[in-house]
């Protein structure tokens, strides 16, 4: 029997995998929020949140699960190298569930040998549109500093503010790099910048995590979060009501439908073995490994619902969050 993920379907991947192949430093602002926009209008709606479809966890930490919340557990680490279509030795993907442990999945069967970022999408959405629920962690930004909304006007709603970012970073159309837009060959980057002293309050909260404005260093998520970002909207359009994006959809863990959440492999990478893997074979493989292993041990639900402030909950609406960290 094949594992989930091991390309029942093959035929159909592969051809969309090959048919669909094609892809400053900002000054920093000192403009207050309040001048411009309310951060937090009184009565803002809040995704699915109050609806009768998600399970509300705005309560304290500690809570109790019946059982396993997800059948399968999917751990991406990204990469934001060359074009959508490039085959990148850096974006890996390791799925488990219930019964065996974390094993990679490898692209499906094509030229290339490594995954790109336009067929891992696909997969993805052919994946998660069918009966299993799975949780989806992915190792980049999903969303940008308060600071950011408030400096180019953006409405705080993270469906607008991922049209607004693929208008002018259209980091998944054919070809283009993340560099091409960032010097001003294609898109209009410039209109659409961030400082890289701007952090989330999740990424404060996790300690090394770094900005997503923060390119070309060590340990920076900004290329892979300016190239992924495309395709988080890409998956919410064609997934719609199957998949909930935490938080933005809600803090909540909806019966029945999968989540994608981003994630920071640097909070439990280092509390599994190597066994061999290379550390972005290992970052994807500690993701799924943990999502896991915490579902398994009842205590996945107390990490969708953080000991978080009214305040600090929406902030994370609008910013994101990363899951672990609370």
């Amino acid at each position: 029997m094949n594992r989930p993920g091991q390309f029942v379907q093959t035929e159909s991947l592969a051809s969309m995998h090959t048919d669909k192949n094609c892809n400053g430093k900002s000054a920093t602002t000192s403009i207050s929020m309040s001048k411009i926009i309310p951060l937090f209008p009184e009565h803002s709606s809040r995704g699915n949140e109050s609806s009768g479809h998600v399970r509300d966890l705005s309560g304290p930490s500690g809570m109790k699960q019946a059982g396993p919340l997800f059948q399968l557990y999917i751990g991406i680490d990204y990469s934001g190298a060359e074009t959508p279509k490039a085959s990148l030795k850096g974006l890996r993907v390791y799925m488990a569930d219930h019964d065996n442990p974390p094993w990679e999945v490898p692209p499906p069967p094509s030229p290339r040998k490594y995954w790109t970022r336009r067929g891992l999408a696909q997969w993805l959405a052919e994946l998660l549109a069918g009966d299993s629920q799975a949780l989806v962690g992915i190792d980049h930004g999903f969303s940008f500093p308060r600071n950011y909304f408030q400096t180019h006007r953006i409405p705080l709603d993270w469906p607008s503010f991922l049209d607004d970012f693929q208008a002018h970073w259209p980091t998944d159309e054919t070809y283009v790099y993340v560099n091409f837009v960032l010097d001003g060959s294609v898109g209009n980057g410039a209109a659409r910048l961030g400082s890289p002293k701007w952090r989330r309050l999740t990424e404060k909260l996790a300690g090394a995590a770094k900005s997503v404005f923060h390119f070309d260093v060590p340990g920076s998520v900004a290329k892979s979060t300016h190239a992924g970002l495309p395709w988080l909207r890409y998956l919410r359009s064609s997934l719609g009501e199957k998949v909930h994006f935490w938080p933005f959809d809600g803090w909540g863990v909806p019966p029945g439908r999968s989540i994608i959440a981003e994630v920071y492999p640097a909070l439990w990478s280092r509390g599994f073995p190597r066994e061999g893997r290379t550390p972005d074979q290992h970052d994807a493989y500690s993701i799924a490994a943990w999502m896991r292993q915490t579902d398994l041990d009842g205590r996945l639900l107390d990490f969708f619902s953080p000991d978080l402030s009214l305040r600090e909950r929406e902030i994370g609406g609008i910013e994101g969050w990363i899951l672990g960290t609370r």
